[in-house]
C-alpha cells in the first residue's frame, strides 16, 4: 500500500534500510575522519617536540640513525607549539558565513567531497611541512582549517533534501554524532601509533582514510534524491511529499536583515555560543584537569580524556531517536523537543562541572562527573544545533555557518581565557573556569528558553521571497 486513508504517503518506508540512512552513516564516518585528523595532532605533539620512534623497546637508548629520520623532533617553543595547535581553527572562522551562504546555490557533494580530500591530503603533507619548518605546519594547518570547516557546514545542507521531519533528530545525531566520536578514536589510537609506528604514520594513517572515505562520497552521494540511481521508488516518493515545503531554496537571496533581526536566530547562536564553551573548555583541558587532580600516567590520560567523547557520542545518537519519538507519538510539540533537549544539553553540563568543584578526592566520583558533563552535550544535537532547520529549511546552510560562528567564537574566547585564569592562580583556577562555564550555560540556556521557536519564520516562507 502506498497511500494511507487520508490520501498522505505511506509511513511504512524502510528507514534504518534506507539509503537516506546509509548517507548519513556515511557522512558519520566523514566527521569522524575529519575529527581525528584535526585532534590527533594533539598527542603526537608530544612526540613531535619530547621523543619518538616505538617506545619502550630495548635498544631505545642507542637509536639508529634511520629512526631519527623517520621520526624527528623539533625544538619548537611551546608558544610555537599553541600557534600551530589553535592555527587550524583559524581557517575554520572564515569559512562558516561564506560557506553556509555557497551551499544553498552549489551541489553541497562537490563541497563536502572537495573539503575532505583536500584535508586528507594536507594531513598525508603534514610530517614533510614539519620538516620544511613552523611556518609550513601553520600554513598546513590554516588550510585544513579552512577545507575542514567547508565540511562542517555544507554538511547541514544535506538535510534540507534527505531528512523528513520525524527523522530529522535521527538523521542528524547520527551524521553529527561523527564529530563527537573522531576526538576519542584520535585519543584512543594516536598514543598506540606513535609507540608501535611513530608519530608521521598518525597523519598517513588518517590521511589515507579521509581519502577513501571522499571516493565513496563522490560515488554514493546525490544532492537530490530524484537523482540517485540506488533510491528505491517509494523512498523516492516519500522524500519528495515529505519535503515538498523545502523545495526551490536554491539561488534565492537570503534576507540578511531579517536574519539580524530575528530573535530565535539569536537565542539559537547564544545556544551554540554556550555549547562551544563548555566543549572546548572540556575538550582542551581535560587532560590538563585529570592530570592535576588525578595524578595518573599520561595512558591512562588519554584514556580517561577519550572516554567523555565516546560517551557524548552514544548520547547524541539517542537523543535524536528519542526527540524523533516523542514527535511521531505527538507526545510533545515540536518547539517543547527542541527547548527540553536544549535545556539536558546545557543544564546538566553546568550541574556537573560545579560538582566537581565540591568532591572529594575520590576517583570514581571525579572520572563520573568529568564523563557526565562533557556527554550531556549531545543532547543538543536534538535541541538547538537542528533548530535552523525548523526555522528557516530554505537558508538552513547559511543559519548554520551563522550559528556555527558564533559557537565557534565563544569556543575561542573559552579556551583563552581559561589558559589565562590557569597562568595567574593555578589553585583557584578551576573554580573560576567552572563557574564561568555554568554562568555561560545558564544564561544563553534562558535566553533560548524565551525565544526560541520551531515554525518556518514569516522571512523564511515563499510568499515573502519576492519583497525580501
Amino acid at each position: 500500500m502506498k497511500q494511507m486513508d487520508d490520501g498522505s504517503p505511506s509511513r511504512r518506508v524502510p528507514s534504518f534500510c534506507s539509503l537516506r540512512w546509509g548517507l548519513a552513516l556515511l557522512l558519520h564516518f566523514c566527521n569522524v575522519s575529519m575529527m581525528s585528523q584535526r585532534a590527533c595532532l594533539s598527542l603526537t605533539m608530544v612526540a613531535m617536540v619530547n621523543g619518538s620512534g616505538p617506545q619502550g623497546s630495548p635498544n631505545m637508548s642507542t637509536p639508529e640513525p634511520l629512526d631519527d629520520v623517520k621520526n624527528p623532533v623539533y625544538n619548537w617553543s611551546p608558544q610555537t607549539q599553541g600557534i600551530i595547535l589553535s592555527s587550524v581553527t583559524y581557517g575554520m572562522l572564515i569559512t562558516q558565513v561564506p560557506v553556509g551562504y555557497l551551499s544553498g546555490i552549489y551541489p553541497v557533494k562537490n563541497m563536502v567531497g572537495s573539503a575532505l580530500l583536500l584535508s586528507s591530503l594536507l594531513s598525508l603533507l603534514t610530517p614533510l611541512a614539519a620538516g620544511v619548518g613552523e611556518s609550513a605546519v601553520i600554513a598546513c594547518r590554516v588550510a585544513q582549517g579552512l577545507s575542514q570547516g567547508t565540511v562542517l557546514v555544507a554538511q547541514h545542507t544535506v538535510w534540507t533534501k534527505w531528512a523528513p521531519p520525524l527523522e530529522r533528530g535521527r538523521l542528524t545525531s547520527l551524521s553529527l554524532s561523527g564529530q563527537m566520536l573522531g576526538p576519542s578514536v584520535a585519543l584512543c589510537v594516536t598514543g598506540l601509533i606513535c609507540q608501535s609506528l611513530g608519530w608521521p604514520m598518525v597523519f598517513y594513517i588518517f590521511g589515507a582514510g579521509g581519502c577513501a572515505l571522499s571516493l565513496c562520497w563522490f560515488l554514493l552521494f546525490y544532492d537530490d534524491p530524484e537523482g540517485h540511481p540506488c533510491i528505491s521508488p517509494a523512498e523516492k516518493e516519500f522524500l519528495a511529499s515529505s519535503l515538498v515545503e523545502q523545495a526551490g531554496s536554491a539561488g534565492k537571496s537570503v534576507p540578511i536583515r531579517a536574519v539580524l533581526k530575528s530573535r530565535p536566530v539569536w537565542a539559537i547562536s547564544l545556544g551554540c555560543f554556550a555549547f562551544s564553551w563548555t566543549n572546548h573548555v572540556m575538550f582542551l583541558y581535560l587532560p590538563t584537569f585529570i592530570s592535576s587532580k588525578l595524578h595518573v600516567n599520561v595512558r591512562e590520560n588519554g584514556l580517561l580524556s577519550a572516554l567523555p567523547h565516546l560517551c557524548c557520542w552514544l548520547l547524541g545518537i539517542l537523543a535524536g531517536h528519542v526527540s524523533d519519538g516523542f514527535l511521531s507519538r505527538k507526545m510533545l510539540s515540536l518547539l517543547a523537543v527542541r527547548k527540553l533537549f536544549t535545556a539536558l544539553g546545557l543544564l546538566l553540563p553546568a550541574v556537573f562541572v560545579v560538582g566537581l568543584l565540591y568532591l572529594g578526592p575520590g576517583f570514581h566520583g571525579t572520572v563520573a562527573c568529568l564523563t557526565l558533563a562533557s556527554a550531556t552535550l549531545g543532547f543538543c544535537v536534538a535541541g538547538m544545533v537542528i533548530n535552523p532547520l525548523d526555522i528557516a529549511p530554505r537558508y538552513y546552510g547559511f543559519l548554520k555557518g551563522v550559528t556555527v560562528l558564533i559557537g565557534m567564537t565563544g569556543g575561542l574566547i573559552s579556551s583563552t581565557l581559561a589558559g589565562i585564569i590557569l597562568n595567574q592562580d593555578p589553585e583557584a583556577a578551576w573554580s573560576a573556569i567552572f563557574f564561568l562555564v555554568a554562568a555561560v550555560n545558564v544564561s544563553s540556556l534562558l535566553f533560548y528558553l524565551v525565544f526560541a521557536a520551531a515554525d518556518v519564520q514569516a522571512w523564511a516562507q515563499e510568499k515573502q521571497l519576492t519583497r525580501l
